[in-house]
């Protein structure tokens, strides 16, 4: 998120859909709603740290009247339409590689199977590691051109290393339609070709490659799903970005354009 404005509360950090106009910066505090699962994450934002990811913010606490305070993490994020600095290759690898170092820390930690972990977005396999689930622009900082941590760890929740990467992808590569693509994104990216980048610097094994492009697909179906609850449950914001982004005439353009594609892709991530 990015800083706007001063007011009273601190600054207001803009970016992202979900606790919108809720979210401020104070000093070296960013103060925020916390999410039902406030007290797991911030245990496992520990955990992460002392597993060698100190890339992620640090849990503070949490205050008596709902809301939770973690430090903030200097740096820039982008929001669309997205910069093309934020979406040149070097940006796009290193994405990759701090996903990677994020599952290799939270591999060796225990998800705490009492947490009620939001199911929305999380993968329908299910998984013995914490997925972050949210892995998409305006929840990446970024210095001198690179990667350097993750915040907003709202939705994550159970589920496999290859899920997370597939949700990545989506944002980006993205995995969408060229009609899509051109709304938030530089012209000129080649999907194929920043699909098999994202893979490279994550590291995925043959059979991962072989697998990615079905789990994107599925992943795809889960946020259309997950738009389509908030939809049907009146939230505004969510109504008001699927009426100007196309409605869903755009989600069926984007599921049957990457089912077109799924063999193209497949070969470029094999060869």
């Amino acid at each position: 998120m990015t800083a706007e404005g001063g007011a009273t509360q601190g600054e207001a950090l803009v970016g992202g859909m979900m606790n919108t106009g809720a979210v401020f910066r104070r000093g070296s505090l960013v103060e925020r709603p916390a999410p039902p699962t406030a007290r797991a994450l911030h245990t496992h934002l520990i955990a992460l740290k002392e597993h060698g990811f100190d890339a992620a913010p640090t849990s503070v606490q949490l205050t008596t009247d709902g809301r939770e305070q973690l430090t903030y993490i200097p740096g820039d994020v982008a929001l669309p339409p997205f910069p093309r600095w934020v979406m040149t290759e070097t940006a796009l690898s290193s994405v990759g590689s701090l996903l990677r170092h994020l599952h290799e820390a939270s591999v060796a930690i225990a998800v705490d199977t009492r947490a009620a972990w939001p199911q929305a977005l999380a993968d329908p396999e299910g998984g013995r590691m914490l997925c972050h689930n949210d892995v998409c622009p305006e929840n990446v900082v970024f210095r001198d051109g690179r990667a350097t941590a993750l915040i907003d760890f709202d939705l994550a929740a159970p589920g496999r290393p290859l899920w997370d990467v597939a949700m990545a992808a989506r944002y980006w590569v993205p995995m969408l339609d060229p009609a899509s693509a051109a709304a938030f994104y530089p012209a000129g990216l080649d999907a194929s070709t920043r699909l098999r980048i994202l893979a490279d610097s994550y590291g995925l094994s043959s059979q991962e490659r072989a697998e990615l492009p079905g789990v994107i697909e599925r992943a795809t179906a889960s946020c259309r799903a997950f738009v389509a609850d908030r939809v049907a449950d009146g939230d505004p914001v969510y109504t008001q970005v699927l009426s100007e982004r196309g409605g869903w005439q755009r989600w069926d353009r984007i599921q049957e354009w990457l089912v077109a594609h799924q063999e193209m892709f497949t070969t470029t991530l094999l060869d």
